[in-house]
């Protein structure tokens, strides 16, 4: 049977047809475990739907406070206006990232399609979602309800209750606090106590603990020792790029997106010149969170060390 289509000096190579066995099928396989594991990181965290933002579009935290006025005003007087103030206290723009990474033929031979690709595209789909965490933990320490504690548990108890008084106060309802604390931190409060701890998605967490939702636990690579943060729920969203967008159609950039909620984009391709198999990942994902003083930052300092600090502010 002739050849169909050949390589030739006006067809060059990156125009032949995709001949990577079973690409669509892998292609949608991948975006699906993408956005269902985001579904079930949504539940955890108590994120609601996923907001779809255009390209460029600036995230903006804000601090909110209210001075309210008497409200004991006399028959036919004027009302006088509670003074609110809302001001801009975080920026950052939602850009498309692009990922790639490429399988050779020699990782193939030796260990077999099966484990060489779908290894890789599993490690590859965990380093995404990680990426996009990652950045959210870095936000969350830059929270502006700052304050201190005199040990692991009080510290807690203090996040929470400082969160919750300030959505009071900005009459905003609380259903649930989520909080992050250090893994070595937690471990050594539990002790030996019989606690459940889950882990799924490369999260390890704690259900109905002391108050709060779910109690994340995370290597000091995301937060400090001795440092406690939390935050309501309804204080966190998840903004997104849609990479189908025919938008990107138009520059000859076809990705495989799964429903109506399109987190990221997957294309696989074999790449001749190279002998690889090339898959390429594009998607603009950011956790953000609309009050930046409606993320408690609460610093354990025991005793003995906050009565050292004290001495040193009296010097």
């Amino acid at each position: 049977m002739a050849a169909t289509k050949l390589e030739t000096l006006t067809t060059p190579r990156d125009s032949l047809p995709n001949v990577y066995t079973g690409v669509t099928a892998r292609e949608v396989d991948f975006v699906t475990r993408f956005s269902d594991n985001w579904d079930a990181l949504g539940q955890i965290l108590g994120v609601m739907r996923p907001i779809r933002k255009a390209p460029g579009t600036s995230l903006i935290s804000y601090t909110a406070s209210v001075e309210l006025e008497n409200g004991n005003v006399a028959p036919g007087a004027v009302i006088p206006y509670s003074k609110a103030t809302i001001t801009q206290s975080a920026k950052e723009d939602l850009t498309i990232e692009k990922y790639a990474k490429a399988v050779p033929v020699e990782d193939v031979s030796k260990y077999g399609a099966a484990i060489a690709v779908q290894k890789s595209d599993d490690a590859f789909l965990t380093k995404l979602q990680n990426a996009v965490l990652s950045k959210f933990y870095t936000f969350l320490n830059t929270g502006s309800l700052a304050g201190t504690a005199d040990s692991w548990q009080a510290g807690l108890a203090k996040a929470q209750g400082e969160v919750l008084n300030k959505f009071a106060k900005m009459q905003k309802d609380v259903t649930e606090v989520v909080g992050f604390a250090n893994i070595l931190d937690a471990y050594d409060y539990l002790g030996t106590a019989n606690i459940t701890v889950q882990n799924a998605f490369g999260l390890t967490y704690i259900k109905n603990f002391m108050g709060y939702g779910t109690l994340f636990l995370l290597p000091e690579t995301q937060i400090a020792r001795n440092k406690i943060i939390a935050t309501p729920v309804e204080n966190i969203d998840l903004y997104y790029i849609d990479p189908g967008d025919s938008e990107f159609a138009r520059l000859g950039l076809s990705y495989t997106v799964k429903g109506e909620t399109n987190l990221i984009g997957f294309h696989a391709q074999g790449n001749y010149g190279t002998a690889v198999g090339e898959s390429f990942a594009l998607m603009g994902m950011a956790l953000w969170a609309e009050y930046l003083d409606g993320i408690a930052v609460i610093t354990v300092q025991p005793a003995t060390q906050a009565a050292v600090n004290t001495k040193k502010e009296v010097k």
